[in-house]
């Protein structure tokens, strides 16, 4: 099978050293010079150090459209934010499109809205799950989802990802699956916070469990399945990205928590934290729908500089008791 990734930061790079492993497959980047040093050194210096790239990886830049041409699959993976930019130039194109980013995008929509809007000929879908980069990369065991609506393109992405290493489940919830990665980010900042703060085990464990009952609430406003966020895109990937180390977005929470602010936060990570771009919008939609998410908003409240990491916590724990009932 031919793949074509675009997108060579942590994640596109990692999923196309994967699939190289199996299939002819082409990693395309803006950055020309990027590339070129990718091409001479066999490795992502930037994102990915110490992993070498499979001897039939190929790399690419420059032209878009010729590095999917005769593609299968193609397989986006730049930051959200790229997201409108890179299906409008494949909106004429006829292989499906998958992408990776998790996240709101600043105007509101997630990716399958996006998708309506500017390439709405195009068969779509999205993978998401439990994953840091680095250790798909690695090939350490992993397992994902791919979603879509349309079963043909569901088979096609299972197909052309899963691996020996790289377990892929099937899903046609897109809209389920597009939330739980794009609302983990943000309760993920909070957990950082939390941990920072040297709150405690407990508080860990109450604000993960909350924030599932957050994310379900909102999924199922714009449409989503429950038995979803029960799953690898919901609860897996809440659990990894508010624990692990590797999380950039916990990473935030923790810095802030020990005082830096957050452009500062942001400076030392050298990568993107989709929750601090997707919060806002988060909390917009959530508001928009009569969705109550107190820890969302706590954590909107804190990166625009409305509150301080402990008045953050003080506002989440000061709010009134009620049942625990349907993720009330």
């Amino acid at each position: 099978m031919k793949l074509a990734f675009l997108g060579a930061g942590a994640w596109g790079t990692a999923l196309a050293v994967a699939a190289a492993r199996t299939h002819d497959v082409t990693l395309w980047g803006r950055d020309a010079a990027q590339i070129a040093q990718m091409h001479a050194e066999r490795v992502n210096a930037r994102y990915l150090p110490q992993i070498l790239f499979p001897d039939g990886l190929k790399l690419a830049s420059g032209s878009l459209l010729a590095a999917v041409q005769d593609a299968d699959l193609v397989v986006i993976g730049t930051p959200m934010a790229a997201l409108r930019e890179t299906l409008s130039a494949l909106a004429d194109q006829s292989a499906p499109v998958a992408w990776l980013c998790k996240g709101f995008e600043a105007g509101g929509c997630l990716g399958h809205e996006i998708a309506a809007q500017v390439a709405p000929k195009c068969q779509v879908g999205a993978l998401s799950g439990p994953s840091f980069a680095k250790e798909v990369a690695l090939g350490l065991p992993t397992a994902l989802v791919v979603a879509a609506a349309d079963a043909h393109l569901r088979d096609l992405m299972v197909n052309a990802l899963h691996s020996a290493q790289l377990r892929v489940y099937a899903s046609e919830d897109l809209i389920g699956v597009e939330v739980g990665g794009a609302v983990k980010n943000v309760l993920a900042i909070a957990t950082g916070l939390c941990d920072g703060l040297s709150l405690g085990l407990n508080a860990r464990a109450a604000l993960i469990t909350r924030g599932l009952a957050e994310m379900t609430r909102l999924g199922l406003a714009l449409g989503a399945q429950t038995e979803t966020f029960m799953g690898l895109s919901g609860l897996g990937d809440l659990v990894l990205t508010a624990t692990g180390d590797l999380s950039r977005n916990r990473q935030v929470g923790l810095l802030m928590a020990q005082g830096q602010s957050l452009d500062q936060a942001l400076a030392s990570l050298g990568h993107v934290a989709e929750g601090v771009y997707s919060a806002r919008t988060v909390v917009a939609r959530a508001l928009a729908l009569g969705v109550d998410m107190p820890i969302s908003q706590a954590v909107l409240a804190l990166l625009e500089g409305q509150r301080q990491p402990h008045e953050a916590v003080a506002q989440l724990m000061g709010r009134e008791p009620k049942a625990e009932r349907g993720g009330a």
